[in-house]
């Protein structure tokens, strides 16, 4: 029992840092509330099926990353790797068709198999948001400004960059796709071997490669732009007017890709150079195929997800919480009394603290270490009298209060 640790890529959210991703959360909530958006949660392993079809088979979270296991009863179900996936499942088997347009926010853990890295673990924790039947280039502006939002807020706008690119419509990517295909087998000899395999399958994954040879092949390709449809074109020229006119920044990056069939239009990251080499913050984009790809009605869509550890790690210490009220009891009467005085006084909304053993002064120690405002002493004397010592904990002042006006007296007063 000694030696037992957390898997390797897991760890443990201590109260502290519980704290920091509960801030996080309750931010992005609080924002995406206001822009009309409701809370969905979704289970955290699924029918495999599910993230093979979403995913691709021949991404590098499908044949790499998925943890992925035979239950009892012999179904295939991976521990979610992402959330997108799982709510277009829900959007299919809750037969939300006839709710469009639906604005859905969700938070929570997601699986990887991958190397552990700053600000990327095995189990990591993501937000996220979705919207669901609307094809116009409003919703791609709205998404954005959400994230750009909660980035605000966080106090981390400022540190980020936001890259944006088209995908362009069915017609342009197929156009594209035959350009790509040319041009990397030209050079077919300089990629890597996971490029070569991408080659035929997924030429487009090849512009996002990590590899510094792939990177020098990549430099010279033919750029998107120039094979783009008119009316992807359009789309594109509606979502940098939107994003002008709410003022939000951004700069655009023609190798940032999705490499999937049913991703169309927008694409776009968040970045910061704050994090080294991982420095993608929150990322997005349409994925009007996606829902029929996985059997439901054609139904438009766009989203984004954030990493909450990465958030975390830049926005680092929330405000405090707020400090609490020390009952300090002294003597077996007094700790009956305390039990019920501090019964009432979390009924009205303050926060207390209750010491359960030790001399006086050890128990104010420990009201100071827990940055106790105020410490409320009560003894057999006082008892016996109706009132209670109440000492201020920063100014060391102290003075006798009747117990029923303690309530009144420990309020804030802000």
């Amino acid at each position: 029992m000694a030696n037992l640790q957390p898997v390797r890529g897991t760890r443990d959210l201590l109260p502290d840092e519980s704290r920091r991703f509960r801030a996080i959360v309750e931010r992005a909530r609080s924002v995406t509330e206001r822009y009309g958006f409701g809370e969905i949660s979704t289970p955290i392993f699924e029918f495999t099926e599910v993230f093979a079809r979403t995913l691709g088979d021949t991404s590098d979270i499908v044949t790499k990353e998925m943890y992925t296991f035979e239950d009892r009863g012999g179904d295939s179900i991976t521990l979610r790797p992402e959330g997108t996936a799982g709510v277009a499942r829900a959007f299919i088997s809750g037969g939300l068709s006839q709710s469009l347009p639906l604005k859905l926010f969700y938070a929570g853990p997601m699986f990887r198999y991958e190397r552990p890295q700053k600000g990327r673990q095995r189990q990591f924790h993501q937000i996220g948001i979705e919207i669901l039947g609307v094809s116009g280039p409003q919703a791609d502006v709205e998404v954005i400004a959400v994230g750009a939002q909660i980035l605000d807020e966080l106090g981390l706008l400022g540190r980020t960059v936001l890259e944006l690119n088209t995908l362009g419509d069915l017609e342009s990517r197929r156009a594209y796709r035959n350009v790509l295909v040319e041009y990397f087998t030209g050079h077919r000899d300089a990629l890597s071997e996971d490029s070569r395999t991408r080659l035929q399958r997924n030429p487009l994954r090849i512009l996002d490669s990590k590899d510094e040879g792939d990177r020098h092949v990549v430099a010279e390709a033919p750029s998107f732009a120039e094979h783009l449809s008119p009316a992807a074109a359009d789309f594109f020229a509606a979502v940098r007017q939107g994003l002008d006119d709410i003022g939000i920044a951004y700069e655009v990056n023609q190798r940032l890709v999705r490499g999937l069939d049913y991703y169309t239009h927008t694409a776009f990251e968040f970045t910061t150079t704050d994090l080294g080499a991982q420095g993608t913050v929150l990322a997005g984009g349409r994925y009007d195929g996606l829902i029929g790809a996985m059997g439901g009605p054609e139904t438009p869509g766009i989203g984004w997800a954030a990493g909450i550890e990465r958030l975390a790690m830049l926005a680092g210490e929330p405000p405090p919480p707020p400090r609490p009220v020390a009952i300090v009891p002294m003597g077996p009467a007094a700790e009956r009394e305390a039990q019920k005085l501090a019964w009432s006084l979390r009924r009205e909304g303050l926060h207390v603290e209750l010491g359960y053993s030790g001399n006086l002064k050890r128990r104010l120690a420990r009201a100071s270490r827990a940055a106790a405002r105020a410490a409320v002493i009560i003894g057999d004397d006082e008892l016996s009298r109706g009132v209670a010592t109440l000492r201020d904990m920063d100014g060391g002042e102290q003075a006798e209060v009747p117990l029923a006006g303690l309530v009144e007296r420990l309020k804030p007063t802000s």
